[in-house]
């Protein structure tokens, strides 16, 4: 039934006005409220993703002296360290997968793995790769209140030459180090010698501690073509049929170019290492090289060395009773190809040849730096055992170019060392939370790592790659 317009509405009063303006506010209350649910709920959720994608990557997992190391440069370097990591594991199980015949040589192999597969645990990857960036930072810092800069042009002339470019022509390689002079040896010294012995041996001491050194390098997935040039058939002849000849295909700057995209492309896809880091590593590397020269200069490069023998016993009873021997005037050669335990170098005198100091075992370097030339020691106790020591020779002697590089880093180490034990530097725990997990070992490498640790009590039962 329709409504009937001469019919009078209804007519409000104040209680009922009071009503209707209480439940409007209630109404315009709730749906403000809602709005407000639902944009807080959208704020938390943008925050959070926000927070995933950005915000968490920009918080600092360690503090230098004010300046902060991201969490995202943290992550692009961990990663590039894990990854040199598993090139050192993938060449390590190569050598095992040739060289590995040999059980002594198979299990030093695998012990290398197993320790590769140590470091890359995530902790310890995480925090050896910060203090690599910490140290990085101080070297910076330092290197920019002495006035020393590294332009992009450099960084790009150093990744060149890592992709193998180079816009003015391939170096020549030249000896920087002159060859090592040939030591004089006395007639005390040559009486000391068997008949056949060569007056100046180089033979690599056994007796030594442990050295560690790491080289970051970036490699460069393509390299240029040789293709041979097109030759002409010739008829037959009685003369020699000449060789083709190679014409090596031009490397040019285009060449240059596409090398690096795919570089990067892999480093990038593959292990999720970004362009800028690997162009960091080279930044850091020149401003190393620059900082050494103003920090060290010229480093001497000769050293005191010893040149002596040894013979290895298991206790030191036995080592009194050689020694005996020998002030009874019995022979030295025969005496250690009789006693010595050291296989390596037994039935040559136990000749360890020259050597430096920090390459032996301190009670052993002490015991030999402190002899004569001739002069036979008390017997000197180390992890190896019973020691007999004879010195042979004690000099000056240069080193070799590899030797003198060492010598640099070390003396390098010790000053930045020096530095940030003077400097503030604070490394946060978040870092623990956001270091990453790739790369990883690939599954063969592991499996053998895996198979060793389970195998570790079984004699002789020695996973083969």
């Amino acid at each position: 039934m329709g409504n009937n317009p001469s019919k009078k509405q209804p007519i409000l009063t104040k209680k009922h006005q009071d009503r209707l303006t209480r439940e409007r506010r209630q109404t315009r209350l709730i749906v403000i409220g809602a709005i407000l649910v639902t944009a807080l709920v959208l704020l938390t959720i943008g925050y959070g993703i926000l927070d995933q994608q950005f915000l968490k990557y920009r918080r600092p997992v360690a503090v230098v002296n004010g300046e902060r190391i991201s969490a995202e440069q943290f992550r692009g370097f961990t990663k590039y360290y894990r990854y040199n990591l598993i090139r050192s594991a993938e060449q390590t199980y190569q050598f095992a997968s040739l060289f590995g015949g040999d059980q002594t040589m198979l299990q030093n192999f695998l012990g290398q793995l197993q320790s590769i597969s140590a470091q890359l645990n995530p902790f310890n990857a995480g925090e050896a790769a910060l203090n690599v960036l910490v140290d990085n930072t101080l070297m910076i810092q330092e290197a920019k209140k002495m006035g020393i800069i590294v332009t992009d042009e450099e960084i790009e002339a150093r990744m060149q030459e890592a992709m193998g470019y180079f816009a003015n022509g391939t170096p020549t390689p030249t000896n920087t180090r002159p060859p090592i002079a040939t030591s004089t040896l006395s007639p005390q010294q040559l009486g000391m010698l068997k008949p056949t012995d060569t007056p100046t041996p180089e033979i690599t001491a056994t007796v030594s501690g442990t050295l560690e050194a790491a080289t970051a390098t970036i490699e460069a997935t393509e390299t240029p073509e040789v293709t041979p040039t097109a030759t002409s058939e010739t008829p037959p002849t009685s003369t020699p049929t000449p060789l083709p000849t190679f014409t090596p295909t031009p490397y040019t700057f285009e060449g240059y170019q596409s090398v690096y995209a795919t570089t990067v492309a892999g480093y990038t896809q593959e292990f999720e290492i970004p362009e800028e880091i690997l162009r960091y590593v080279l930044e850091v590397d020149i401003y190393r090289s620059k900082l050494m020269k103003q920090v060290i200069g010229e480093v001497a490069c000769e050293e005191e060395q010893v040149w002596a023998q040894h013979i290895l016993v298991a206790d030191v009873a036995l080592a009194e009773v050689i020694r005996a021997k020998l002030e009874a005037g019995e022979d030295w050669y025969q005496l250690a190809a009789k006693y010595s335990q050291d296989e390596s170098n037994k039935d040559q005198g136990g000749d360890l040849g020259w050597f430096g100091k920090g390459r032996m075992v301190p009670e052993f370097e002490q015991a030999a730096f402190g002899l004569s030339i001739g002069e036979v020691s008390q017997p000197v106790k180390t992890q190896f055992g019973w020691h007999i020591i004879r010195v042979l020779g004690h000099e000056n002697r240069p080193l070799t170019q590899s030797e003198c590089d060492q010598l640099a880093d070390k003396k390098f180490s010790d000053w930045l060392k020096q530095l940030r034990e003077n400097s503030e530097v604070e490394l946060l725990s978040y870092w623990e939370t956001v270091v990453p997990l790739l790369p990883t070992l690939p599954p063969e490498i592991q499996q053998v790592v895996q198979s060793a640790a389970q195998n570790a009590a079984q004699p002789g039962a020695i996973p083969t790659p």
